[in-house]
């Protein structure tokens, strides 16, 4: 059976999620944004491709060649919506759509509306022939989000009709592609993770092997043109020093290396991915964990290279980072990664839906005066949808996953690693423990965790203590506190106080586990004055506020007269106060003595067009 390494994730359906704030974005998600989503896939022709595929309907392909991977994605999300709450109506209209998914399929798997509806005239970007334009086409990035998709729909209802057709789709291009086939590689990473699920998914040795070709494969000239930096094509991957190019195209390559990695054993991927962390994380890495400073290229910069308005950090390089962090930490089982998937959950992900859970920010800039940086005649505010819409698709299908983030199990040792209200039914050490979660966060700072267990059994239990809580905001050097931390951890076991011994960044709780128990888990919630490395230039002088796991924005909204040149007094206090009846419910800051009001960067551009600021002059 596949394994990422010594942890597991705690299956999807094994969690349920009933917590103060992300039981209603959950609601939302499945009561609004996923049905937005497929509404939208039917409007723009993304639907209907699949049946003039199929011969059903006439006229030429319509939007975008890559536009069928929005469709798999939101199947996908619909399947893990299902998995949390049944929903007929639902799962219905997936059934019907997936007919007309395998109806579109070529007889020998190759499935690409752009082609198939018309050979002789497929878009421009397609290519001529099949696979003959890999740089543009997202032929094979299309594929990666069918298997993906299949694999949600199978673990959620058991139906195999959208699996088989994956399946023969990626038995095709294990056919095609290889040391022995084409020596090309996709212009746009995603079929090496899809490749890897299946093979954790059927066991099929060779769905690995073609991932780990299409990771080794990129950078080397076999017969073809190496498409460059901007694709991470520049280099062969073990020889790659630094983070370039398209962001999201890099974040899926590299959490494609974690799992290869994990899956493995090999050190030379798990070495190269840590290069890369580290070059992105110490010089690259947005304060909201959001990736990519520019938009030229979608993508990174050169080290420190932090802009604020014209900062790109596009939400789907949000997602990707998640995804990339998740595998690394259940490769190695250290904290700090969850601590980046952490910041890049709260901050640089959920600012890209909208509170209505049907509009989306493309990009992600941490100052606006209201319109588009790249085009003032535009306002900068979340779109119902984009031409290229990725990013709604990908909120659509991460979210509904959250349960299988907050918890991991491996060999002797069960792992919570965010703190959300709810529970697990989790397998440790052959005895089913069952654990129940309250927590306070983002809000407050008090966790409660009810560990029940029939058969006594010895493990560890090992809670997350989140580097802000330590008085660092993220691992590395690239930020700063500027004042003295207020107050440390605390832990209490069954009413007494427990020595907090951290180990790879978590509390371990080593102990002989049965019957009922309680452990608490007190995390210090300050409002922290943030810096940037000095030679990040544009942030030279700046000031960013934080508490706990958020990260904060001056609004117009508050602060009537603008926020942007706005001063942040060096002698400043802060006091906070939660406003119920605010945003969905937020925690403010209150600057004294200017009264300046802070709210959560996540939940800006929700109240109208206006200037909001991240950094403020110090």
């Amino acid at each position: 059976m596949a394994s990422h390494g010594p942890l597991q994730p705690v299956p999807l359906q094994h969690v349920h999620i009933d917590d103060p704030f992300w039981s209603p974005r959950l609601r939302t998600c499945l009561e609004r944004t996923i049905p937005h989503v497929l509404r939208q896939c039917e409007a723009t022709g993304r639907i209907a491709n699949f049946a003039r595929a199929a011969g059903r309907l006439g006229g030429p392909h319509q939007g975008i060649f890559y536009d069928d991977s929005d469709v798999f994605k939101a199947i996908e999300g619909a399947a893990y919506a299902l998995q949390l709450a049944p929903d007929p109506a639902l799962e219905a209209y997936i059934d019907d759509l997936i007919k007309q998914i395998a109806a579109a399929q070529e007889p020998d798997g190759y499935l690409y509306t752009a082609r198939t509806i018309d050979p002789a005239k497929a878009p421009e970007g397609a290519g001529p022939e099949r696979w003959s334009n890999l740089r543009v086409s997202h032929e094979l990035y299309n594929a990666g989000h069918l298997y993906e998709a299949a694999i949600a729909v199978h673990q959620a209802s058991g139906k195999r009709t959208l699996l088989e057709v994956a399946l023969r789709n990626a038995d095709l291009v294990a056919a095609e592609f290889g040391q022995e086939g084409r020596r090309d590689v996709p212009g746009h990473q995603e079929i090496e993770l899809g490749l890897m699920r299946l093979y954790g998914h059927t066991g099929e040795r060779k769905y690995l092997d073609l991932a780990r070709f299409f990771i080794d494969e990129r950078g080397r000239a076999h017969g073809r043109e190496l498409y460059g930096e901007y694709a991470q094509d520049h280099l062969p991957v073990r020889a790659q020093e630094r983070a370039v190019g398209h962001a999201v195209r890099a974040g899926y390559l590299y959490a494609a290396l974690a799992e290869a990695a994990g899956l493995t054993g090999d050190q030379g991927y798990a070495d190269v991915g840590e290069r890369l962390w580290e070059d992105v994380t110490g010089n690259k890495l947005a304060l909201t964990g959001g990736m990519g400073a520019r938009r030229g290229n979608e993508g990174f910069g050169l080290g420190y290279e932090l802009p604020t308005r014209t900062a790109y950090n596009e939400t789907c390089a949000a997602v990707a980072n998640i995804l990339w962090n998740q595998r690394l930490f259940l490769r190695s089982g250290v904290s700090k990664y969850i601590d980046i998937l952490e910041r890049a959950l709260y901050n640089g992900f959920l600012a890209g839906l909208g509170m209505d859970g049907e509009t989306f920010f493309y990009y992600n800039p941490l100052a606006s005066d209201g319109r588009s940086p790249f085009n003032p005649d535009v306002p900068l505010a979340r779109q119902a949808w984009y031409r290229t819409a990725c990013c709604p698709t990908n909120v659509a299908r991460l979210l509904p996953q959250l349960g299988g983030l907050i918890y991991a199990a491996g060999e002797g040792e069960l792992c919570v690693n965010l703190y959300a209200g709810g529970g697990a039914e989790i397998e440790v050490g052959g005895a089913q423990v069952r654990i129940e979660q309250e927590s306070g966060l983002p809000w407050e700072g008090q966790v409660r965790l009810d560990v029940r267990i029939a058969m006594s059994t010895t493990f560890a239990l090992k809670l997350r203590i989140p580097h802000w809580a330590l008085g660092r905001p993220l691992p590395g050097g690239l930020y700063r506190y500027l004042d003295q931390p207020v107050g440390e951890p605390s832990l209490i076991v069954n009413g007494k106080a427990h020595p907090l011994e951290i180990e790879s960044g978590y509390a371990v709780i080593r102990r002989e586990w049965g019957g009922e128990n309680r452990v608490e888990l007190d995390l210090p919630l300050v409002v922290r004055r943030v810096a940037a490395h000095p030679e990040a230039d544009e942030l030279a002088g700046k000031i960013a506020l934080e508490r706990g796991p958020l990260v904060y924005a001056f609004e117009e909204e508050d602060n009537p007269g603008g926020v942007l040149g706005r001063r942040l007094p060096p002698r400043a206090e802060f006091s906070t106060e939660h406003r119920p009846e605010l945003l969905g419910g937020v925690t403010v800051i209150e600057v004294r003595p200017s009264r300046m009001i802070a709210v959560p960067y996540y939940a800006w551009a929700n109240r109208g067009l206006g200037e909001m600021a991240v950094w403020l002059e110090g």
